[in-house]
Parts: structure tokens; sequence; C-alpha cells
């Protein structure tokens, strides 16, 4: 239930640019409805005057979305209700950084397809690559983790400031005994690392992967192949880093060579190790955090840039855990009492 009091509303009109007003309105002004239901103001357009109604601060909040989407128009970005979104997260942000600077911020482009970070969270992540030898991307499925951490990594490929790209991330079904599963290597691990192999094709023209890989500067690897190895001059991907145990996180990280950068990424709410095994991803945020030139993001249900769903689904996972933990602990102190 709101708090505000009547004194607290005040009304504003917005003048937008007649050009460019149906691109920020949206269909059947779609896009000015999602901001309203978002920022928690009444809206109203006529022509090109949009009028807000509602508690001041929400309504310098409403004005400055609508000046960041009528610059996405103006740039020639298409709006739609899930970019009002990413721009009504960005604009609660306190930062000199507007959606507009945002979106020039371009990681790599291929095909004509950009990519960049599309919400405040995802900008911070990518900062902290920048900025720092070793990052953990944690954060719930569609946050763009693993998908911005290739970009910067082919980035960095095509800048010359590694000479290679290794991917790996724990083959945790096959329990990492791969000589089990039939077929040759190849056969045996793609189906772990096939996520890994689609985010890349996306990035560098498919006809050149095989190429890449078959001269090393493209490495895709189970995780167990690391091990006894330096890795030097290379951005190395852990992916699914949920899936790993203490061990073998710390295995992975000391492989660390001279001129290399590491990101790991991984969700602490998806963990898959049998027999109730503890997950290095959860263990190491307690050992590295604190410790210069380690960086963790978190990134959260904000972050999530698939379907508008599965921001939602990712809430409410979060909160029915949230429950059953404080179930789980009353039901434990009761016990403790008998």
């Amino acid at each position: 239930m709101s708090t505000d009091t009547p004194s607290d509303v005040a009304t504003t009109s917005v003048e937008l640019e007649e050009t460019h007003t149906p691109g920020v309105l949206g269909i059947n002004d779609g896009n000015l409805r999602t901001l309203s239901e978002l920022v928690g103001v009444d809206s109203f357009a006529r022509g090109n005057i949009v009028r807000l109604i509602g508690p001041a601060h929400k309504i310098m909040r409403a004005n400055r979305a609508l000046m960041e989407m009528q610059s996405m128009v103006r740039r020639g970005h298409p709006v739609t209700p899930d970019a009002v979104r990413h721009i009504v997260n960005l604009v609660a942000v306190e930062t000199p950084e507007t959606a507009e600077e945002s979106l020039r911020n371009e990681i790599t482009v291929h095909r004509g397809k950009v990519i960049r970070p599309k919400t405040a969270g995802q900008k911070r992540y990518v900062d902290a690559i920048d900025e720092n030898t070793i990052v953990f991307g944690i954060g719930p499925a569609g946050s763009g983790k693993t998908y911005l951490a290739m970009a910067k990594a082919v980035q960095a490929l095509q800048s010359k400031n590694v000479s290679r790209i290794i991917l790996t991330r724990p083959a945790v079904e096959a329990g990492e005994k791969l000589g089990f599963l039939p077929g040759t290597l190849n056969e045996k691990i793609d189906p772990y690392l096939r996520p890994l192999h689609d985010a890349l094709r996306e990035m560098v023209d498919p006809d050149t992967i095989p190429k890449l890989m078959e001269s090393g500067v493209v490495e895709v690897a189970p995780l167990a192949y690391m091990r006894g190895r330096t890795l030097s001059d290379s951005f190395v991907i852990l992916d699914e880093a949920q899936n790993t145990t203490p061990e073998q996180m710390k295995m992975f990280l000391t492989r660390l060579g001279f001129g290399s950068k590491i990101v790991v990424t991984g969700d602490i709410t998806q963990v898959d190790l049998p027999g109730g095994q503890h997950s290095g991803l959860k263990k190491v945020r307690n050992i590295l955090r604190g410790v210069p030139d380690v960086h963790f993001e978190e990134l959260g249900s904000e972050d999530v840039v698939r379907h508008q769903l599965v921001s939602r689904i990712v809430d409410a996972y979060a909160a029915y855990d949230m429950k059953e933990e404080a179930r789980r602990g009353t039901h434990r102190e009761k016990e403790n009492h008998k």
C-alpha cells in the first residue's frame, strides 16, 4: 500500500519531439503504460504532450525515463516494453551515466548485431571485467553473465589483449568421468559444452571456429582438463561454476598465468552436485571477497533480459526458497527444544 499523502502528489507535463513521439509511447501507448506501472504514476498522452501525476520523486524518475526513451528513438534504437523496464532500472540508480550513454558501450559487433550491456547491473559487470583480473558473475538464468563474458573474451582476442580464449565448465552429469561415455572425445563432451559453442557462434563467424579451435586460439574443454596447466595470455571463462566442488574451484583459479583474465559465472540457486557436496562457488565468495583484483558482481532478476516472465519466475523461486529456509529453521528450533 502506498504511503504517499495527498500533499505529495504533483502534476507535470512533458513535451516530446513530435517525430519521435510514436516510438516513445509505443503501440497503443504500450510503452507509456509500462512506464506508469513500473514507476507508480498516472500518465496521459495527448499528441506529443505526456501528463504525469503522482509523488514528486516518482514523477522525476518517470520524466527522466521518458527522456532516455526519446534519446533511444532519436538514435534509431526501438523502444519496447522490455526496454522500458531496463531504462527504469537504470534511472533508479544514482549514476551520471544515462541509458543512451550505456547503449554506446558496444562490446562487439557481429553481422550487424551489437552486443552491449542492457541494465545497470550488466554495465557494472562489464566494467568490472575491464578493471579486474578475476571476476565472478553470479546471477539467475538470462541475466547475461555468460553471454557478456563471452563478448568480452572475443573483444579481448580481436584487440590482441590476449592470444587465446579458453572456455570450460564442469561436466557434472557425467561426474567428470567422460571415459565411461560412448563415442569419441568430442562426442562425449559436446553436450556439456554446447551452450558455450552456441554463444561463441553468435559473436564469431561459425566457419572460422573449427580453424580457431584447431590452432588453439579457441579452446573449449571440460574443467577436468584444466588440471596441471598454467593458463597464460588467455581470457578464461568458467561457466556453471556453482557445480564445481571447492577443490575444483581452487584448482581452476590457481591455473591463472601472466597476461590472463578469468571470468567465473554461475547461479548459486541451481547447484546440481551429487551427494550433497558443497558448491565451490558458494564457498569462494567467503574466501576471496575483499581480495584486491578480485571482484564479485551479483546480478538479479532485474538484469534478466529474456522474456519478462523469466524475471517473475526467478523472483517467485527466490521467495519460495526463503520461506522454505525459514520453515526449516523453525523446525530445527523445535527439534532442539524437545
